[in-house]
């Protein structure tokens, strides 16, 4: 694996490194002309480069090699959370989901969420970040925020899951989840999701589950819960 990682999304057919990674490359890491370099386009390809030309802006490469990086696990994850106020803490959770290894974030607004809007142009870049530090090479989604309502009702091949901290039916995520399922897990805001929200939820295939004996905050439930699932499928 390469010491470090650069992403360039549209590298096959510009082979081009963005300002960022050109600013990186040059200015951090002092590389020149002939230096060897491996770029991803998150899209499950790495491409070994010699780099052509060393600009602190825009750095050109002569491709090599393209190598298919096969998927490491089986299994499809989603995660539909509820951001908090605080943005750092939204970050927290989408850099560490991101380097265990998740498919797709959906922020959801949700009755009692605390923040209702969201940029996820800054969410992309801690994604980006965190897939080049783990030495990944699929990028994550991240999608616009939506409507709870709206959200509930759309298909999904796999297990539904929301988690609550009501006193009603619910079973621990990790007594419910089986190996190998594909995996989309609602995780609300710190006051949680509105009884017939959930209500609404189970009515359109959700499974209500539990994450623990403890009340977890929004950002800790979601990692929690995405941890959970690959805990599951790493067992032998």
């Amino acid at each position: 694996m390469p010491d470090t990682l650069f992403y360039c999304p549209d590298i096959s057919r510009h082979p081009q490194l963005p300002i960022q990674e050109s600013q990186h490359c040059v200015k951090v890491l002092r590389m020149r002309e002939g230096d060897k370099l491996t770029v991803t386009d998150g899209q499950g390809f790495f491409y070994e480069c010699l780099l052509a030309e060393a600009h602190p802006k825009h750095c050109s490469v002569h491709i090599q090699h393209r190598i298919s990086i096969a998927r490491n696990r089986d299994f499809l994850l989603q995660v539909a959370f509820a951001p908090t106020k605080q943005m750092e803490r939204n970050e927290w959770f989408v850099e560490k989901a991101v380097e265990i290894g998740i498919d797709r974030f959906i922020p959801l607004l949700s009755n009692y969420s605390e923040r209702r809007d969201l940029k996820k142009e800054r969410l992309e870049k801690i994604a980006v970040s965190a897939m080049k530090q783990s030495q990944q090479a699929f990028l994550p989604g991240i999608e616009e925020m939506v409507q709870f309502v709206k959200f509930v009702t759309r298909p999904f091949e796999g297990r539904k899951f929301i988690a609550h901290c009501y006193n009603l039916p619910k079973k621990p995520l990790a007594q419910t989840y089986r190996k190998g399922e594909n995996a989309l897990i609602l995780i609300g805001p710190e006051g949680d999701f509105s009884e017939e929200e959930i209500h609404s939820a189970i009515a359109n295939g959700f499974e209500p589950v539990s994450l623990g004996e403890t009340r977890l905050r929004t950002e800790t439930a979601c990692l929690a819960a995405t941890h959970t699932i690959h805990i599951i499928n790493n067992q032998i």
